[in-house]
């Protein structure tokens, strides 16, 4: 599993984290595509090279290509929704503007579908979420963290006059988090604080990883002594043990209403968004009437973008949840050679040692339709040539193990 931690002490804006995303290595064609999606041949993402305060750090141009109107939270939940777009993505962008509609309701005391946004709901930051959000879907990261955010001091002029810093909204969504002021003038923006709170649910240090790439993203400002950047570290979770325990929850809802041709596309969609597992259990409820219960496991820091997810895709008008304990093998991608083809093969050890392996099934359903063989003489053939590759339980594990996300 991937995971990225924010570093956002010297403050933290949406653009900044896009462009250390893309410093990190989220492909800049992806993202350009995403914004592309929600609002078309309005803006143009441009990365360049600069330096802030003698560090190199990428820096991403949002220019306007067109006119564009200050939005409403429901004119960009609109938006958002018709895109085509990763569930991934889309829930996690509606997640985050979500947050920032609550946060400005609460401001200024009215109710959340009545929010009208002023800078934050401008075409840039349209861009900065959904970029955001895309980006970290390129990158495959499953767990985001980050540590404090500097928010600045002083004051500063917005479309509602001189408010000191941190400006309201970023304190309503800075709430129950670590701040520190960090310099002088606004160095967090909302549309910065609702990312990192939306998205990285934990406040906390740098986790344990094997570091694989860093990414550094610059602010339009170059101010000596401070460089202004964000900063994003990217890496696979280290397995000392080859096990992993995580903290998890399990989000449940009972569907009676629903078309059964359905359920297929709503638990693919699902894993698409980022659970860990989806399954149905079939129930009865109150009267006989015939229902399923959906069940979808995720990491704790996926559960708001999956919780809208099930509301956006099943009929349910409620989710319920509880924590969970998860332990799990850690595990990587083998492959061996059938039928002159080679199949992925995942293995899953603890303490140097197999515990499982077993071939992927739905490679070996291509080849079985490719050859005009039984499925089952496919996956026989190819668990007798793992068992010859040493990939059985019991084995060592061996040293060539490709990363877990992805078996091709």
């Amino acid at each position: 599993m991937r995971r990225a931690w924010i570093d956002a002490s010297a403050g933290i804006a949406g653009d900044m984290l896009l462009a250390a995303l893309l410093d990190a290595g989220a492909g800049l064609e992806t993202v350009r595509a995403a914004v592309a999606a929600v609002i078309p041949d309005e803006v143009r993402l441009t990365p360049r090279q600069v330096t802030r305060a003698g560090l190199r750090a990428t820096h991403v141009r949002v220019e306007s290509t067109d006119h564009h109107p200050h939005r409403t939270w429901a004119e960009i939940r609109d938006l958002i929704g018709r895109a085509t777009l990763p569930e991934q993505v889309r829930g996690d962008a509606l997640a985050v503007f979500e947050r920032l509609a609550r946060a400005e309701a609460r401001v200024h005391g009215v109710p959340v579908e009545d929010v009208h946004f002023h800078e934050v709901g401008a075409w840039d930051s349209i861009a900065d979420v959904v970029g955001v959000c895309a980006a970290l879907h390129d990158l495959g990261v499953r767990e985001l963290s980050a540590g404090p955010v500097a928010v600045g001091s002083g004051r500063v002029r917005t479309a509602h006059g001189e408010l000191p810093v941190p400006v309201p909204a970023v304190a309503e969504l800075a709430a129950g988090r670590r701040i520190l002021a960090g310099g002088e003038g606004e160095l967090a923006t909302p549309t910065g604080m609702a990312l990192v709170t939306a998205l990285a649910r934990e406040c906390a240090e740098l986790p344990p990883m094997r570091l694989e790439a860093t990414g550094v993203g610059a602010g339009g400002r170059d101010v000596p002594e401070r460089p202004n950047v964000v900063r994003v570290l990217l890496g696979a979770d280290e397995q000392d043990a080859g096990r992993q325990a995580e903290d998890s929850v399990l989000l449940e809802a009972n569907v009676d209403d629903l078309d059964p041709r359905v359920w297929p596309s709503v638990l693919t969609a699902l894993l698409e968004a980022g659970a860990a597992d989806a399954w149905l259990v079939p129930i009865l409820m109150k009267k006989g009437r015939p229902a399923h219960t959906l069940c979808v496991l995720a990491a704790t820091a996926r559960a708001d973008p999956l919780r809208a997810a099930i509301f956006r895709l099943t009929t349910t008008l409620g989710v319920r949840e509880r924590a969970v304990r998860k332990t799990a093998l850690a595990r990587g991608w083998a492959h061996v050679e059938v039928l002159g083809a080679r199949l992925p093969v995942k293995v899953g050890y603890r303490e140097g040692v197999i515990v499982q392996a077993t071939p992927e099934f739905e490679d070996a359903a291509r080849l079985a339709v490719q050859e005009e063989l039984p499925v089952r003489a496919v996956l026989d053939a190819a668990l007798a040539a793992a068992r010859t590759a040493r990939l059985a339980p019991g084995e060592p594990v061996p040293s060539h193990l490709e990363d877990t996300c992805s078996p091709h």
